[in-house]
């Protein structure tokens, strides 16, 4: 599973011109899912995507809050474009994306898992399956990348590990 995460001002998405999701400060997550995935892969994402420090703290040091401790909210888009790779051509190739009705339902189980634990009115989506307008105000800009293949297997990003004390957040 790869999250490709944006801390935002704002952000919302439109279907058919009519907008079905829109937040205020927060983080925007484009969610892509590989065709591997497990629950184990769903969860390792939903606790770091919950537990990554984005934010400064009341005294003003940078990286130091999540998302759940300055009450901001979250809008998940399903992207299986970021499983995309280019053939020799310059075609894209999206044969390592999980397919779509298996991608639904593990889908809504990471979205089950973040409102789980966060809370229901905290957690936005698009519309899977749709083309949607994404619109964000980036503030920053602070993007970040998170990747269960890395994350599960050992290799650590310094951008995204924990320590001992951050995992009891």
């Amino acid at each position: 599973m790869r999250i490709v995460i944006q801390r935002v001002k704002s952000a919302s998405v439109t279907v058919e011109q009519k907008q079905v999701s829109a937040i205020g400060p927060g983080m925007l997550a484009l969610v892509g899912l590989h065709h591997e995935d497990t629950e184990s892969d769903l969860q390792y994402c939903a606790n770091r995507l919950l537990k990554i420090k984005l934010w400064e703290n009341d005294n003003g040091a940078p990286w130091r809050q999540h998302i759940k401790q300055k009450d901001y909210e979250m809008l998940c888009v399903s992207q299986f474009t970021l499983y995309g790779t280019l053939s020799k051509k310059n075609q894209p190739d999206y044969k390592l994306a999980m397919k779509n009705e298996e991608a639904r339902q593990m889908y809504n189980k990471f979205l089950d898992m973040l409102r789980d634990g966060y809370g229901p009115s905290k957690i936005f989506d698009g519309k899977f399956g749709e083309m949607m307008d994404v619109e964000l105000v980036n503030d920053g800009p602070v993007t970040m990348v998170i990747d269960s293949r890395e994350g599960m297997i050992g290799t650590q990003t310094s951008s995204i590990s924990l320590s001992d004390s951050d995992k009891n957040i």
